[in-house]
């Protein structure tokens, strides 16, 4: 069988039964393989093998007459779920099917966690086994914890399974009721999810948050001292932070609005005081009028689970969460370390002895805590009791010993979770922490008072072994950062050797990134850690969010669909009702809460969950087919942004074409096309009026000499161009399909709408240029401008130029010249890939990256994948590139659309193909 693994040690398995082992991938069975006996046969089943329909053409023909096969889901009989075997998985059924008849038993090894044991579960339900069934369970893929495995196998947790299904189902009734409504009302082929409608409000809410803030400046003073040329360090910096007095505010005294929030007695220094001041302190006396230091210590960090791992990737190494979890997945499955989806922090005794025993040999013993550390705690909505992620094995192997079988992004990674599994053993940090208060009294009479602090580290500790990043976006100071003060004593007198009136302005809260954002998720008990990553994934995917650098930011569409979750269907969105969602999901797994009684509840109306719940307040059903007709679309996808300088009110309305900006004047709606890269909190009144002042008809440059019309110059869709006004046709019958269509030009890079002339126009709309003929066929050669640069074609035959500028200056025996050069493979070959990668594993050819008509795509000149939203043209791996040519091919060649048959009897379509659904 194509993919199966008979493996060569003896094992524990005893005897001369036969076993077959089946996981969720390839890699994973060839290392699992490695250490159990030649009575196993280690299979795959590649994800998942069967899953609700996701189209009507995959429900099979007996229940597509029933009023729920839409749904997949039988709601009036115990809320049975209809799945169906992906169309690509029915010939690996077939082959499993086989290898079962030739075993005594079947092992069902998947992942440990709830959604492993779904996908064992639906392996047994539909292999049908007539041999006994057991469940392996491990969570890391060394060779003794998996002959373990194999020794100890238990049932199949059923408890997990229905919390698993009632998620599964949960999901398909929340997204299959609430989509709809958004198809109807904001625009079509939207999509609403639990866990990603929710995480789409936080990222609009922040956003809405920076909209309206508005900033506050205020001004202060900073300093250097000089304590004298016997002090180290001589100088150091201080800063002014009382008058008279009375502190001085600083920007936490502000409040959104830009005004104090009168929490505290504060004085504001505007610009001249700040400066009339530090002018008053020049040559002035100060002295230290106080000096307090104390010591610190600092515990070390957990080791990572999944949460903080996405996290700390996301800040050091600058990785995503999908990128996070490919890179740990492989790290996994080849024995590197853990399992990577937990959110436990504990560590197996094994692992707290290696760790402890390699820090001590790197170290030294002092850097070692005096006992075993072990860290708990309580986690919202965790998955089951895994170990913490770590380094594989019970002897751990160092990043050094790894290097050369990992590629780097693996290899940063696995160093990450090994330094941060070692520094949990070691030693607390310890440091002294020293605050001096210098005051003196300027010319103008007013007293001062500077301020310094200082940090400095008498014993690392841990901090030997790692430290934690900081937050860019959030700010603060690392861990193992130092500020050294000399050493100074009260009433000693300083001299100012330098000062400067500094002025600020508070900023809005920040953007989430994919860490901070996953930071929040887990604070609010929202969504599972392990499914974040794909969570991230999707809302970005389905254009609800957008990344600008790091930073999350929302589409406009996103702002429709959040404001009318919210206005009509506040419960769904609601962050305390959806974490108390997943404690009562958590309550299923755990075996209080039977899934059908739940589930009826949910969505028919029933005694679940707390007060003002959606299963209180009548149930989904209820919910979302109450009042559905009375939502106005208009109003939902307004969103009003402010008043102009005559009080009209501005807003950014959602059209069926991408947003544009809209205001009354004189009784008339004016427009503006509004730029999709254009961040919602950009949009000041200034870039309104400036839209606003871009007619949507476009700057007339004149009239064609030729043609007699009116050439024009606008904004389009996407980008610049010209083109001609063409008169009103007649009304003689013809139809729109067969009139005159005007001729258009994009705009060359060089161009602008400001400065294209008349006879810039007349170029781009001569086009494309007839540069001659070929002397050989007789086949005509063109000059044009496509929307991915310049080219040159002959027939079919199309060959890249160099720059715009060649459109209008190449000759006849230069294009042949090009012609005449081997050509390579598609049109826009000829200009340089965007990157190039390594060698395709499979093919064994370079792998580039390219610009397509869709975006950019990977090639190894036999295959091509169009990257996904969350791959990133900088920083995708080989790895993942040849992934994503591996899926490609996995689906075949795309299948020509037949043409219709001329039949008596309309002949029933065939089912399409629903692609697997990938475990991640």
């Amino acid at each position: 069988m194509a993919g199966s693994t008979r493996t060569k040690k003896s094992s524990g398995g005893g005897g001369s039964t036969r076993r077959l082992v089946i996981v969720e991938s390839p890699t994973k069975a060839r290392k699992i393989a490695s250490y159990l006996g030649s009575n196993f046969v280690v299979e795959s089943s590649r994800g998942h093998i069967r899953d609700l329909p996701r189209g009507a053409a995959d429900v099979p023909a007996k229940y597509k007459g029933q009023a729920w096969a839409r749904l997949g889901v039988d709601v009036d009989h115990g809320f049975e779920p209809l799945y169906v075997v992906s169309a690509d998985k029915k010939s690996l059924v077939t082959e499993l099917k086989e290898a079962l008849k030739d075993v005594d038993e079947l092992y069902l090894a998947t992942d440990g966690d709830r959604e492993g044991e779904a996908i064992a579960w639906h392996l047994l339900e539909t292999l049908k086994p007539k041999v006994p069934v057991r469940r392996m369970v491990f969570h890391e893929i060394t060779e003794s914890a998996i002959q373990a495995a194999a020794a100890n196998p238990r049932d199949l947790d059923q408890d997990l399974v229905d919390a698993q299904e009632t998620r599964r189902i949960l999901d398909r009734l929340y997204g299959y009721e609430v989509s709809p409504v958004l198809w109807k009302k904001v625009m079509p082929k939207l999509s609403a999810g639990r866990v990603q409608s929710v995480a789409t409000r936080l990222v609009v809410e922040r956003e809405r948050e920076r909209m309206k803030f508005v900033s506050a400046n205020y001004w202060d003073i900073s300093a250097q001292m000089d304590a004298g040329e016997d002090a180290t360090p001589r100088q150091f910096g201080a800063r002014l932070v009382a008058v008279d007095g009375t502190r001085l505010a600083t920007g936490r005294d502000f409040g959104s609005d830009g005004k104090l929030t009168g929490r505290a007695d504060v004085v504001v220094l505007d610009e001249a005081q700040a400066r009339a001041i530090a002018t008053g302190l020049e040559n002035a006396p100060v002295k230290v009028s106080s000096v307090e230091e104390k010591p610190y210590t600092r515990k070390p960090y957990a080791p990572f689970m999944t949460s903080t791992l996405q996290q700390e990737a996301g800040r050091k190494l600058r990785f995503s969460a999908d990128r996070t979890m490919r890179t740990a997945q492989k790290l996994y499955e080849n024995g590197y370390i853990t399992y990577m989806r937990t959110d436990s922090t504990t560590l197996s005794e094994t692992a707290i002895n290696a760790a402890r025993t390699q820090a001590t040999d790197l170290y030294g013993a002092q850097y070692v805590a005096d006992k075993p550390r072990q860290y708990t705690r309580k986690v919202k909505n965790a998955q089951e009791a895994h170990e913490a992620i770590r380094p594989a094995g019970e002897v751990f192997r160092t990043p050094g010993q790894v290097a050369a079988e990992l590629d780097s992004d693996e290899f940063k990674l696995y160093e990450m979770i090994w330094q941060r599994t070692i520094a949990s053993q070691m030693a607390d940090a310890r440091g002294n922490t020293t605050s001096i208060r210098i005051q003196g009294r300027a010319a103008t009479g007013q007293e001062v008072t500077f301020a310094a602090s200082g940090r400095t580290i008498t014993f690392a500790g841990f901090l030997k072994a790692y430290v934690e990043t900081v937050d860019a976006e959030a700010g603060g100071e690392s861990d193992d950062a130092e500020s050294r003060l000399p050493l100074l004593v009260k009433d000693q007198d300083l001299t100012i050797a330098e000062l400067s009136a500094d002025g600020h302005t508070t900023s809005p809260p920040s953007r989430y990134t994919e860490p901070s954002l996953i930071k929040t998720m887990e604070e609010l008990g929202i969504g599972r850690p392990s499914t974040y990553s794909s969570i991230i994934s999707t809302i970005q995917d389905r254009g609800y969010v957008w990344k600008k650098g790091a930073a999350l930011v929302p589409s406009w569409v996103a702002f429709a669909v959040v404001g009318l979750l919210e206005q009509h269907f506040g419960r769904l969105v609601d962050y305390d009702f959806t974490a108390a969602l997943e404690d009562e999901l958590d309550g299923i797994a755990a075996g209080r809460q039977g899934r059908t009684t739940w589930l009826s509840g949910f969505y028919f109306g029933g005694s679940i969950g707390p007060d003002g719940s959606i299963g209180r307040s009548g149930g989904l059903k209820k919910l979302v087919g109450t009042g559905v007709e009375d939502i106005d679309p208009r109003e939902i996808n307004s969103i009003p942004l402010f008043s102009d300088s005559e009080g009209r009110t501005v807003v950014v309305r959602v059209g069926r074409f991408g947003p544009y900006l809209e205001r009354e004047v004189d009784g008339v709606a004016q427009r503006a096309n509004v730029q999709d890269d254009l961040a919602p909190d950009e949009l000041s009144a200034e870039i309104a009026e400036k839209l606003f002042s871009t007619p949507q008809e476009g700057r007339s440059l004149g009239t064609d000499p030729v043609s007699g019309n009116e050439i024009v110059a606008k904004e389009g869709r996407f980008g610049p161009y010209v083109t001609e006004v063409l008169p009103e046709p007649a009304e003689n019958g013809t139809s729109k399909a067969k009139a005159p269509k005007p001729r258009t030009g994009s705009l060359f890079k060089s161009m602008s709408l400001d400065t294209v002339t008349l006879d810039d126009a007349l170029k781009l709309l001569s086009l494309p240029r007839v540069v001659g003929k070929d002397p050989e066929t007789g086949a005509e050669i063109t000059a044009q401008n496509g929307r991915y640069g310049p080219y040159l074609k002959k027939g079919t035959d199309s060959r890249s130029l160099v720059d715009e500028s060649q459109i209008f200056t190449v000759t006849l025996e230069e294009a042949l010249k090009i012609y005449a050069e081997p050509k390579k493979r598609g049109r826009a070959a000829a200009a340089p890939p965007l990157r190039e990668l390594g060698n395709d594993p499979v093919s064994g050819k370079p792998m580039v990256i390219k610009e397509g008509r869709f975006g950019p795509y990977v090639t190894d000149g036999e295959a091509n994948a169009s990257l996904r939203k969350s791959d990133s043209v900088e920083t995708i791996t080989d790895e993942r590139a040849a992934e994503l040519l591996a899926e490609k091919r996995a689906k075949g060649p795309v299948k020509k659309k037949a043409p219709a048959k001329k039949a008596a009897t309309a002949k029933k379509p065939a089912a399409k193909k629903a692609p697997a659904k990938s475990k991640s």
